[in-house]
């Protein structure tokens, strides 16, 4: 079957997000930085927003573990935009004119409920889609095949060989190839252009 829907992650694809961004500004020192990203508000701890726990109940119970911490594991919810630097180069406008020939376009991304309708509002090209899946609403996370097929069923039930996934995570590739999507693994604008158009949808 012929391709014909794009189906977005969004962190690393579309939107440049990092945390380090805003924890320089917190931390007067690299080294006290990396210690605090590596070893008290990791990406472990941070995948239980994804899989839907709110800023403040994960907030909290760090907090009980790091109290000398308290005003910078909270950050992570109240200045959660200050990690943002835009769009990741190339991706927004490939988006728009995806948008413009008139296909498709969804999103399926492990994402936090609690920032979102802020992310909405303040990131446009994010209104190009027609659906967007997240995570934290769902309370599962890729690579878990329920969500894929969550986001097939919100998108109209179409054959998973006409959807291609975009994601920047090889395991989240090897579960949609696994489901039967046609797949991109992202690692810049210009390989995913170069995918688009090979599978005619630019």
């Amino acid at each position: 079957m012929t391709v014909s829907i794009a189906l977005f992650d969004l962190g690393h694809v579309v939107l440049d997000w990092e945390p380090s961004r805003l924890y320089t500004k917190i931390f007067d020192d690299d080294a006290a930085r990396d210690h605090f990203l590596g070893e008290i508000c990791t990406m472990d701890w941070h995948t239980r927003h994804d899989a839907g726990a709110s800023f403040a109940e994960n907030a909290a119970a760090l907090i009980a573990e790091h109290p000398q911490y308290e005003a910078e594991i909270r950050a992570w919810g109240t200045r959660w935009m200050e990690m943002f630097d835009g769009y990741i180069d190339g991706t927004a406008e490939l988006i728009e004119r995806l948008d413009a020939c008139g296909v498709p376009l969804y999103a399926l991304s492990n994402m936090p409920s609690d920032p979102w309708e802020e992310m909405l509002a303040h990131f446009e090209v994010l209104q190009r889609f027609r659906h967007v899946v997240i995570s934290g609403d769902l309370k599962m996370v890729k690579p878990d095949p329920a969500i894929y097929l969550h986001a097939l069923e919100a998108i109209g039930r179409p054959a998973p060989e006409t959807v291609l996934f975009i994601d920047d995570r090889e395991t989240n590739i090897a579960a949609a190839d696994a489901l039967g999507f046609a797949t991109h693994h992202f690692t810049g604008a210009a390989g995913l252009e170069a995918a688009l158009e090979a599978h005619g949808l630019l």
